[in-house]
């Protein structure tokens, strides 16, 4: 409902055997600064 008002999109990062959505959900850190830094980047072109 959220893309009929503006413009959205999803960064993925890899979760250890593909668990999501779960307690046993692990991503590792490295993962998850490549995923913050893909945003950061998003951020820096829209701001542009």
């Amino acid at each position: 409902m959220l893309a009929r008002v503006c413009p959205t999109s999803m960064i993925f990062v890899p979760s250890v055997d593909g668990i999501s959505h779960n307690i046993n959900e692990y991503t590792a850190s490295e993962d998850l600064e490549a995923g913050t830094n893909v945003l950061l980047q998003v951020l820096l072109d829209l701001a542009e």
